[in-house]
């Protein structure tokens, strides 16, 4: 017994090498080449730079830091990210464990005048316990193929998160922006509401005593209830927007806590955008979907393999009785045994699901480069973004000085009957709309800096970080392919 058991352990040595130096079927990965332009368009910086920081500090908003960190603890979006990784994580352990033997324990007894060959005149009691060891060779490389994708697939969710973080860290901060320019035009608003009220007032007075006509008390009500309905409106808006924000942060709605107004809001300093080849690099979600065009290469080989017969092998070493209820045992049983089972003839579904997964890793390869234009026409858009709307808040800036002064002027005119009550209207509605786009403009602006940061694929959370995801391609290169 003892050299049989010798043998058998002789023959899954052998089995298992044959297994890990057999062949893998099916293409090897190789990371799509694609041709970047020297400088992006709309590029005003030739630094090869890239920003790695907390960029969202250089808003220098202590409150608005304090409400990115809230939401990287408690987005809801982010957990689920994270649990998916996790996931990931488990089912590369359960394909790589394909690749080894199983061992079960088996396990009967029996009593009866038929066990299975033929009758018995009398009762027979059988009784066995047995490990079993069972084993797919994987000679044609199946499971290392399969193996080989969920490690890219567990890459993939691991950028998948770093995806979520920088979009959820953009929306943060953008939707903030849009809250303080909400707050803004709601205090232009009530501003503009209280010296209407104060020239109604002026003006009834002057209607009572004959001194103007009744178009004018109807023209100067018209446009202070305007700014009376503007309130309600942005106070609305301001609701609304803290409830997205509370949202994001993992909390019920509620008021949100803001720090310094529109205008006080530093720009950040000139963004060195770096090298179009850097971006690659940098954005996560091209990352993601590089992994998943190797996880999809990795399948062809999987499709493949499963054209060619499966060997299997499988070993029984235990104990068995003819008494059930004895302790004792007639001695020891073995077995071995092998089998392979392959397709002949099944009407091409082999073949096509070899093109299916072929197709399926073309699609793959078409997602990866369009996720590349995408991202250098995201980055375009802000650069482009942040150049105009700097010179469209120039403009804006000085139409309203001049509507400040032309309503001024307006006013002294009309006391001193120069002019009619529509000339001050006119400028007073003027300043009024000017005040509110000029407040947009503020907000848009510094959103399309959001906007560049996240088209870069933002900045590293830590240091440790950045240096981890430095050092990451050195050391994918170092892992075995199977």
């Amino acid at each position: 017994m003892v050299v049989d058991m010798r043998k058998l352990a002789q023959i899954v040595t052998l089995m298992m090498i044959v297994s890990f130096i057999g062949c893998a079927m099916g293409p090897d990965f190789k990371k799509p080449v694609v041709e970047t332009p020297d400088n992006f368009r709309f590029s005003e910086s030739k630094s090869k730079e890239v920003v790695n920081l907390k960029w969202w500090e250089l808003f220098n908003d202590p409150v608005l830091y304090s409400l990115v960190v809230e939401a990287l603890k408690d987005n809801k979006d982010l957990m689920i990210a994270a649990s998916r990784i996790e996931e990931a994580r488990a089912s590369l352990g359960f394909t790589r464990a394909n690749q080894y033997p199983r061992l079960d324990l088996e396990a009967g007894a029996a009593a009866g005048t038929y066990l299975g060959i033929s009758r018995s005149s009398t009762t027979d009691k059988t009784a066995f316990i047995a490990p079993v060891l069972s084993w797919e060779i994987d000679f044609w490389g199946k499971y290392r193929r399969a193996t080989e994708a969920a490690r890219a697939e567990l890459m993939a969710s691991e950028y998948s998160l770093r995806t979520v973080q920088i979009g959820l860290i953009s929306e943060v901060v953008s939707t903030y922006f849009l809250l303080l320019d909400y707050h803004q035009r709601l205090k232009i608003s009530e501003k503009t509401l209280d010296s209407r009220s104060n020239s109604l007032e002026i003006i009834q007075k002057r209607f009572d005593r004959g001194t103007i006509p009744e178009l004018d008390l109807n023209q100067a009500q018209i446009q202070k209830e305007i700014a009376a309905g503007a309130i309600p409106l942005y106070q609305r808006l301001i609701a609304n927007t803290e409830n997205v924000l509370s949202i994001l942060m993992g909390k019920f709605p509620g008021e949100i806590k803001t720090g310094y107004d529109l205008n006080q809001q530093a720009l950040p300093p000139e963004i060195p955008v770096g090298l179009p080849s850097i971006v690659l690099e940098r954005r996560p979600d091209i990352a993601q979907a590089m992994y998943l065009l190797e996880a999809q290469t990795a399948s062809i080989g999987v499709a493949k393999a499963m054209m060619f017969p499966s060997i299997s092998l499988t070993g029984l070493f235990g104990v068995a009785s003819s008494e059930i209820s004895s302790i004792s045992t007639d001695g020891t049983v073995w077995s071995v045994g092998g089998s392979l089972l392959g397709p002949i003839f099944d009407f091409n579904k082999s073949r096509q699901r070899v093109e299916i997964a072929k197709e399926r890793t073309r699609q793959a390869l078409y997602f990866y480069e369009n996720r590349v234009l995408f991202a250098f026409r995201e980055v375009a858009d802000a650069l482009n973004e942040i150049q105009t709307y700097k010179k469209q808040i120039s403009a804006v800036e000085r139409k309203f000085k001049a509507a400040e002064n032309a309503a001024v002027l307006a006013k002294m005119r009309y006391d001193k009957g120069v002019t009619s009550y529509l000339e001050v209207l006119e400028t007073e509605r003027s300043l009024f709309d000017v005040g509110l786009e000029f407040s947009q403009l503020k907000q848009q602006y510094l959103n399309a800096y959001v906007r560049l940061y996240k088209a870069l694929g933002g900045g590293w959370l830590t240091k440790a970080e950045m240096e981890q995801t430095q050092h990451q391609p050195e050391a994918q290169k170092k892992q075995p392919s199977h």
